[in-house]
């Protein structure tokens, strides 16, 4: 989802927002996912197949995770970053989220929705944050997404002057499953 555009038309007239912080949560065997325990509460919507906004609270911030997994297999990605907003609660003002998001379709018909402009991003790896309940294990997951900095590719030509060969983010399947709009 990295280098993506987040894009949305709530309050009127459409904006769109690259992504570049992401974490990846995967199922209840994953301590740290919202479902790890069961499918009830606000994590339900997790177990419905790919493609709905899991806005949820978190202290006094709305939150978007995106559901990426089949159904009855609860997989999301967590919006952490986007270009001019870092943090996931700066995410959540920027795009004006609010709790009856909760379950819409990522769809332009809906609230949010993806966009690829062919742009894809050097990123770096590294251990979620702020998941402190979670297993040690889990913990160790390599499973926070950054951009590194420069856009590498845009519609497949060479960007800037430090490009390298981009680490592709859809070898891992959770981010695999959510059709983008081209």
């Amino acid at each position: 989802m990295l280098g993506k555009l987040l894009c949305t038309n709530i309050g009127g007239g459409v904006r769109r927002y690259r992504i570049t912080e992401t974490e990846a949560y995967f199922g209840e065997e994953d301590t740290a996912c919202h479902a790890h325990r069961c499918p009830t509460g606000r994590a339900r919507v997790m177990y419905r197949a790919s493609g709905l906004a899991y806005v949820h609270r978190c202290h006094m911030y709305n939150l978007l995770t995106i559901v990426t997994g089949p159904e009855g297999h609860p997989e999301g990605v967590l919006i952490r970053g986007l270009e001019g907003f870092d943090g996931p609660g700066r995410v959540g003002r920027a795009l004006g989220l609010d709790l009856s998001m909760y379950g819409s379709p990522m769809s332009p018909s809906g609230y949010l929705w993806m966009e690829d402009d062919g742009v894809s991003l050097e990123y770096v790896t590294s251990e979620r944050v702020g998941i402190q309940y979670a297993s040690e294990e889990d913990r160790a997951r390599p499973w926070r997404f950054r951009a590194s900095g420069r856009r590498v590719l845009i519609n497949g030509r060479r960007f800037g002057s430090r490009c390298q060969t981009p680490r592709s983010e859809s070898t891992w399947s959770v981010t695999s499953r959510l059709s983008v709009r081209t």
